[in-house]
């Protein structure tokens, strides 16, 4: 049997979202022409609400605002370990780091599975002693750049599940052989809460806390 651990990380393991906060670190590291295009960020944020594009296109346009069509890797590694050790220091929960101690110690494969880009997450997910990272992935462009596109699914919803799945299956682990605990704060997660053994609403809002209610989830607050 193999015993997973798998948590979301926006609001989850930390305690704001980190993929807009990532976007403006980067456009203040990246100098004032990138900031500077920041405003444009609310007409994509209207075209989502309106739904004139859909959440991955939502982040493919505010990357490209940002942080530029494409990056290399030097300059994308100086801004993904500043922005991890400010997460670090300042956007953890404390009941996350409780419960990552309690996991690893038991003897659980540590699995962080977010909507946010992969890039960044996985430098979060190392400082926490994470082991794998199921994310959003970019597309790679010449000589290996990082291009501001969306390779695959956004690991959200249902599409986050999907992903899940298709990692177990890379990693020859037998759905039937394998007990799952898995930790979110939103209701985004839904499918991936009834599909694990264990589930646990972390700090949920008032529509996932009545939906933990109604499928007896255990319910945690992390934020102390």
């Amino acid at each position: 049997m193999t015993d997973l651990a798998i948590y979301d990380m926006d609001r989850t393991v930390t305690r704001r979202a980190t993929y807009t906060p990532f976007l403006l670190h980067c456009a203040k590291q990246r100098g004032s022409l990138r900031l500077a295009l920041a405003p444009a960020v609310l007409g994509s944020m209207a075209a989502y609400g309106l739904k004139a594009i859909d959440r991955a296109r939502l982040k493919e346009i505010n990357h490209h605002l940002l942080l530029g069509y494409s990056l290399g890797d030097d300059e994308l590694k100086t801004l993904v370990e500043s922005f991890a050790e400010h997460t670090i220091r300042r956007n953890i929960q404390p009941g996350a780091i409780r419960a990552i101690a309690r996991d690893r110690f038991e003897g659980r494969r540590l699995v962080m599975a977010t909507a946010s880009y992969k890039f960044y997450a996985d430098a979060i997910a190392e400082r926490l002693g994470f082991d794998d990272v199921i994310a959003t992935r970019s597309v790679r462009g010449s000589h290996g750049r990082l291009i501001a596109r969306i390779d695959g699914d956004n690991c959200y919803g249902p599409a986050k599940l999907r992903m899940m799945e298709e990692w177990m299956h890379e990693e020859s682990i037998a759905r039937t052989a394998a007990h799952v605990r898995f930790y979110s704060d939103h209701g985004s997660d839904a499918p991936a809460f009834e599909w694990s053994d264990e589930a646990v609403a972390v700090n949920p809002d008032r529509s996932l806390r009545k939906l933990a209610k109604q499928r007896g989830w255990a319910i945690e607050d992390w934020s102390r």
